[in-house]
């Protein structure tokens, strides 16, 4: 019964937009974002932050 609930939320990687490293994952929903998520965080292989965006 409890994964009825968890049916719209899933699992997403984000990557880097300049060195395109997966350093992050993130649970979304995809009713409420239909789109690419894009989030501005620190990415250790280039040691800056930057935008993050959604992978397949």
């Amino acid at each position: 019964m409890a994964a009825k609930a968890k049916e719209n939320r899933i699992l997403v990687a984000l990557a880097c937009s300049e060195c395109k490293e997966r350093n992050y994952w993130t649970m979304k929903n995809r009713k409420n974002d239909p789109e690419r998520l894009t989030l501005r965080k620190f990415c250790p292989r280039c040691r800056a932050h930057r935008e993050h965006r959604e992978t397949k």
